[in-house]
This record gives C-alpha cells, structure tokens and sequence, in this order.
C-alpha cells in the first residue's frame, strides 16, 4: 500500500478555472502527491470503483484524499457520497467538499453523508495556496488515519 505522500489526491470538479487553479496552487504549495482529475460525478464512481477506462489500479491507484465539489454533472457530489457510504472497504479514503459558496442545508447533507471537511473555495490567489498547504499539512502528514482493513476484517470474525 502506498504511503499517504504518494496516494494521489482526486478532484472531482466541473470548472476547468477552477480546477487550473487549484491544480497550480498544489505545485505552488508544493504537495509531492500526484493530482488525479475528474470533471463529474459519475466519473467520480467509475475512478473509485476501478471500473472502465480508471481499471488499472497502477495508473489510478486509490486517493489519500477526495476535493469534492458537491453541484456536479451527471451525478451530484452527493451521490458520490451516497455511493461512498454503500463501500465500507473505501471508508479510509478522506473527503473534504470544496464549492465556491456553501448553503447551510448543503453542508449539513455533505456531513451525514460523511464527508471529513467541508470548505469555501477562496476568492483570492494566495488564500488558495494558504488552504491547500495546510489542507495538505493536516490531512497528509499530521493526521492519523486507521487501518481500516484490519478492522473490517476483524469485524467480519465471529
């Protein structure tokens, strides 16, 4: 299993200015792990689930940590969530919703449906690469995560 600073982070956003921001302010704050792109919901699913043109694991290993935009195409945000929820053994993967403004309603369905963090994108450059360095900083390197393969597992003894 590879470490947490080499699991790539996987956005899931629809804006292609968003996502060149937020792709320039990861080299900015210099995180090492690999950015893994995809611009829908659905394209979300098939990336987590290993199926279709995300199949071979090598090349599309599984993210350390998920950017989310929750108003997405095709399937929203929060049916990625819903998805996420019906796959324990996928539980260890961390899920921070990012969108330019949050409604109080959309934050509290993204937290039931077990995101880890919910953020508003910055408006300004130098705040962007202030949030991904320390967005990284927490959930990369000092954050502890569990093994959750061991204890789903040992969940499954009787």
């Amino acid at each position: 299993m590879s470490s947490m600073n080499e699991a790539p982070l996987l956005l899931v956003e629809d804006d292609p200015n968003d996502v060149s921001l937020i792709w320039r302010a990861i080299d900015k704050a210099e995180l090492r792990n690999p950015l893994r792109v995809v611009r829908d919901g659905e394209h979300a699913i098939d990336y987590l689930a290993g199926r279709g043109e995300y199949a071979n694991r090598n090349k599309f290993p599984l993210p350390a940590l998920m950017l989310l935009h929750l108003k997405l195409p095709r399937k929203s945000g929060f049916e990625v969530l819903r998805w996420l929820a019906e796959h324990p053994e996928l539980r260890s993967i961390l899920v921070v919703a990012m969108s330019s403004c949050q409604a109080q309603i959309d934050i509290d369905r993204a937290y039931e449906l077990g995101i880890h963090s919910s953020l508003v994108k910055p408006k300004r450059w130098e705040e962007m690469v202030d949030l991904i360095r320390t967005l990284g900083a927490y959930w990369l390197r000092l954050n502890a995560k569990p093994n959750l393969r061991s204890s789903l597992v040992l969940a499954a003894k009787p």
